[in-house]
C-alpha cells in the first residue's frame, strides 16, 4: 500500500467525537432515531451505492439479520460504499457499524465541521467502530460510507447505524407525466418523459417490475425478446421517496434480426487448424460434417507485430502428412459454401500479435487480408486478436470516442473492408472476457492510472462496428473470475460462466461502473457462445449437460441455476468452440450437443 493512512488524526477526531456524544442531554438522545436506511443490507444494497460495482449483499457472514455487506478492493478502486442521509444542523450525531477484514474504514463527509473516520487493521471476527461529529450550522445532508483499501481484499460490513436527530425529509416528488416510447428495435426500447420539479432520478419498471433508473428524462432499455410486447411506467424519486408510477405504455420489439447474413437461425462456429498441426491432428476441410455453419481458418498472422501485413500460410507437409493441395483446399471451400456454409479467414490467435499503430499499417492490413480472401474465395473476416494487440492510451476513457491508434485504426480497417466486399461479407469476433466483460469494472488505466491498459479494449471496435457485426464469440475459457452483472464473480467450468457472460452483452452494461456511459445491448442473432471442444482444447471446458443448461436459461429461462438473466433470447444464434480439430479428436462431443439440442 503506497498511501499514508492518518491514523492519529483519525483517533484524535474520533476521541473529540466521543466527548460531544457524553454531552448530549437525556432530552436530546430520546429524540434521537437510527437514520441510516437498510444498514443491515436486509435488502440487497438498496439506498448503498459502491464505487466500481464492488459491493454485493451475501448471506455469510453477517453480524445481525440475514445479510451483510461484502465489498472487494480492485485495483486503484478501494470499495468504497456509501449512503446519503438527511441530518440536521447545529446537531451531534453518533456512528457505529460492525467490520471484518483487513483496513476496513468507517466514516463521515460533508459534515459541515469536521469529516471523520475510523478504522481496523484487521478484523478477524465482527468488529465494531464507532465515532461521531457534529454538523455545520447550514448542513442538511451528509454521507456515512465504509471501505476497504487497495488489494488487501474483500471486506464485510453489517448493521451499520447513524443516530441523531432526523432531519426534514420533505415530500416525495410529483408523478412524472408524457411517457412515450420511441425508437424500438427487436431487443430494446427507447423511453423518455417530462422532467418533474425536485426530482434527482427516476426509477423505471418493466412490467412492473423496477428494472434500472436514470438520471435523465430518457432511457432505452435493453436485453429485450424479439416480437414481444411490453409494459412501461417511470416513477419520480427524491430523497424522501418514490412518487407513484406513471400511466403505462406499450411497446413491442421489432422481429427483425439485423441485415441478412445467410446464416440459419442457430448455427455451429468453429476454428479449423489450417495453417498448424497440434495433438489433435490435421482435418481436411472437406472432411469437416455438414453441421458445421461457420468454419474460421485459424490463422493469418501478421509479418511482424506491427507491419499490418497478414499472411496466410497452410500447414506444411512436413508437419502435416495429409494435408490437401491448394487446388483441392480452394475447392472444398466452393463446396462449403454451395451447401451453404461461411469460410473465414481468422486473423489473430495466440501467437499473432497484430498492432495497427500507423496509418500505413492500417492500409497493408486492408490490402494484404483482401488478397487472401480473393485468393481462396473466402466469405468474410474473423478478428481473434489476443495478448498485446489491443491496449488503450492512458487518455483514451470513452470507447463510444476512442483515440487509441491501434483501436482507431483496426475500426477504419474493418469499416473498409466491409464497404468493399458488400452486405454479404461476413464479420465475426472472438476476443477474450478480459477485453469485453472485465469492462464492467474496469476500463484502459483507469481514472487513477495503475489497471491493465488492455482491460475492455475491445468495447470500442464492438460499438463502432456493432452494425457490421454478424457474429460476436468471446471466448468463454482460458479465463480469471468475471464479475457479473449481479455484482458477483463467475467462474469456469459450469454453465453459470456461460449464462451471465452472455446475459452481459445481451443487456448490456455501464462501462467501468459508471451509469451515464452503458455499453448497449448486442442483438442475439449476433451472439455466440465460445466454449472449448474439449478438456484437452482449453480451460474451462463444461460437459454436455451444463452447455444444455445454458441454452435452456437463455433461450427458454428454465435451468438458470442462481444468476437471474435480464431476458429471454430464443434467437441466439448459437455455439462456437475451439476446435473442430480438438471436436474430432474427441469423436464430435460437442458437435453432437448442438445438433441433439438444435435438430
Amino acid at each position: 500500500m503506497d498511501r499514508t493512512r492518518p491514523v492519529l488524526a483519525v483517533f484524535a477526531a474520533a476521541a473529540l467525537a466521543v466527548s460531544g456524544i457524553t454531552a448530549l442531554s437525556s432530552a436530546a438522545r430520546a429524540a434521537d432515531a437510527d437514520l441510516a436506511k437498510n444498514g443491515g443490507f436486509e435488502a440487497g444494497l438498496d439506498s448503498w451505492t459502491c464505487s466500481a460495482n464492488s459491493g454485493t449483499a451475501v448471506k455469510s457472514p453477517v453480524h445481525g439479520g440475514s445479510s451483510a455487506l461484502q465489498a472487494t478492493p480492485a485495483g486503484n478502486d478501494y470499495a468504497q460504499c456509501a449512503q446519503t442521509v438527511t441530518v440536521q444542523p447545529n446537531s451531534q450525531y453518533s456512528l457505529a457499524g460492525y467490520v471484518r477484514g483487513s483496513y476496513v474504514y468507517l466514516g463521515a463527509s460533508g459534515t459541515g465541521t469536521t469529516d471523520v473516520s475510523t478504522w481496523t487493521q484487521s478484523a478477524p471476527d465482527w468488529q465494531q467502530l464507532t465515532t461521531g461529529f457534529r454538523t455545520g450550522p447550514s448542513t442538511t445532508k451528509v454521507t456515512i460510507y465504509t471501505h476497504g483499501w487497495y488489494a488487501t481484499g474483500a471486506y464485510y460490513a453489517d448493521d451499520i447505524s447513524l443516530t441523531g436527530p432526523a432531519g426534514t425529509v420533505g415530500q416525495p416528488p410529483a408523478t412524472p407525466t408524457g411517457l412515450t416510447a420511441g425508437a424500438v428495435t427487436s431487443s430494446s426500447v427507447a423511453l423518455s418523459w417530462s422532467a418533474v420539479t425536485g426530482a434527482t432520478s427516476y426509477a423505471i419498471y418493466r412490467d412492473g417490475v423496477k428494472i434500472q433508473t436514470a438520471s435523465g428524462t430518457s432511457a432505452t432499455v435493453s436485453g429485450l425478446s424479439a416480437a414481444t410486447s411490453y409494459s412501461f411506467q417511470v416513477a419520480a424519486v427524491n430523497d424522501a421517496g418514490e412518487s407513484a408510477k406513471s400511466t403505462a405504455v406499450t411497446a413491442k420489439t421489432s422481429t427483425g434480426s439485423g441485415p441478412s447474413t445467410g446464416l440459419p437461425t442457430h448455427a455451429l462456429v468453429g476454428y479449423l487448424h489450417a495453417s498448424f498441426a497440434n495433438g489433435s491432428g490435421y482435418t481436411r476441410l472437406a472432411d469437416v460434417p455438414d453441421s458445421w455453419d461457420v468454419i474460421d481458418l485459424a490463422f493469418g498472422e501478421p509479418t511482424s507485430a506491427t507491419s499490418g501485413d497478414i499472411r496466410f500460410n497452410r500447414c506444411p507437409v512436413s508437419e502435416c502428412a495429409n494435408v490437401e493441395s491448394d487446388a483441392d483446399f480452394k475447392a472444398a471451400v466452393k463446396a462449403k459454401q454451395a451447401a451453404g456454409k461461411k469460410v473465414l479467414i481468422s486473423i489473430g490467435g495466440a501467437n499473432g500479435q497484430v498492432q495497427l499503430t500507423t496509418t500505413a499499417a492500417r492500409d497493408t492490413f486492408v490490402s494484404s487480408v483482401s488478397n487472401i480472401i480473393d485468393t481462396y474465395g473466402l466469405d468474410g473476416l474473423d478478428i481473434d486478436f489476443e495478448g498485446h494487440s489491443l491496449s488503450l492510451d492512458a487518455s483514451d476513457t470513452n470507447f463510444k470516442s476512442p483515440t487509441t491508434p491501434v483501436v482507431v485504426n483496426l475500426i477504419s480497417a474493418l469499416k473498409t473492408l466491409k464497404a468493399k466486399y458488400g452486405s454479404k461479407f461476413v464479420l465475426s469476433m472472438a476476443p477474450e472476457t478480459f477485453f469485453v466483460q472485465m469492462g464492467y469494472q474496469f476500463y484502459g488505466t483507469g481514472r487513477f492510472g495503475g489497471q491493465d491498459p488492455r482491460c475492455g479494449a475491445y468495447l470500442p471496435v464492438i460499438y463502432a462496428l456493432r452494425d457490421d457485426l454478424t457474429l460476436l464469440h468471446v471466448q468463454d475459457y482460458n479465463s480469471g473470475p468475471i464479475m457479473g452483472l449481479d455484482n458477483q464473480y463467475h467462474t469456469m467450468g459450469g454453465a453459470d460462466f456461460h449464462i451471465a457472460m452472455t446475459d452481459m452483452l445481451l443487456t448490456g452494461f455501464p462501462v467501468a461502473g459508471d451509469t451515464n456511459n452503458m455499453f448497449p445491448a448486442l442483438r442475439p442473432d449476433q451472439i455466440a457462445i465460445g466454449m472449448p471442444a474439449s478438456v484437452n482444447a482449453g480451460n474451462g471446458y463444461v460437459a454436455p449437460a451444463e452447455v444444455t443448461k445454458t441454452l435452456d436459461c437463455l433461450t427458454k429461462k428454465v435451468s438458470c441455476g442462481s444468476y437471474a438473466t435480464h431476458g429471454t433470447w430464443p434467437t441466439l444464434r448459437g455455439l462456437m468452440t475451439w476446435s473442430i480439430n480438438w471436436d474430432r479428436y474427441s469423436n464430435w462431443e460437442f458437435q453432437k450437443t448442438f445438433d441433439g439440442y438444435f435438430g
